[in-house]
């Protein structure tokens, strides 16, 4: 009895451990984008003579990504939920659900990306564009990784079951694809609005 609760309170140590050492790995993360989003504002209306980003992009279309992307943080949360009552199945379907809509999101950037670079607007085109493909790219490549990452958790959680160890792996993910949501708006309104308007 007494090495059970050795275990458990190792394992609940460990667990915040784990927790602690991610929130510092996002504030990296955040000095990251940080840097990014103050690129994009100083370089923003350096277009060398080319074209301006105000009008470029479809704001019906980047509207319905920022949806999908702010869905697929609702289906995150009640997996968590789920996974707190051990309700495995469900908490499989709403990570499967994300995990559609993140590759969805991606899957619509490229689209973007492709479409821009075959208008003739690439990352080369001019320092505005630049600074554009590079802070839209990072996110988009953190999406990415999310989505490799929920992969490995989903098959974590198929072979240990929700347990203390698995549950942190799933709570520091789902604390990462808040994140990518939370940038998502910023990049949204920094990048795409302010140039609509």
């Amino acid at each position: 009895m007494a090495h059970e609760l050795d275990n458990h309170s190792h394992e609940h140590h460990q667990s915040e451990n784990s927790i602690f050492g991610f929130w510092v790995y996002i504030m990296s993360d955040c000095i990251l984008f940080s840097a990014l989003f103050a690129t994009f504002i100083v370089l923003k209306d350096s277009t060398a003579m080319g074209p301006s980003l105000r009008g470029l992009f479809s704001m019906p279309y980047v509207l319905t990504e920022t949806i999908i992307l702010l869905f697929s943080s609702f289906t995150f949360g009640l997996a968590l939920l789920f996974a707190r009552d051990n309700k495995k199945c469900m908490m499989f379907k709403m990570l499967g659900a994300t995990f559609l809509l993140g590759l969805a999101f991606i899957g619509m950037e490229i689209n973007e990306f492709r479409h821009l670079i075959h208008e003739g607007y690439s990352f080369k085109t001019n320092a505005a564009l630049s600074s554009f493909f590079t802070l839209v790219g990072t996110h988009g490549l953190h999406v990415s990784a999310g989505l490799f990452w929920m992969i490995l958790v989903m098959i974590h959680l198929a072979k240990g079951g929700i347990t203390t160890k698995t549950t942190t792996k799933l709570y520091c993910l789902g604390l990462f694809w808040h994140f990518l949501d939370v940038i998502w708006v910023c990049v949204f309104t920094i990048v795409y609005l302010m140039n609509a308007i």
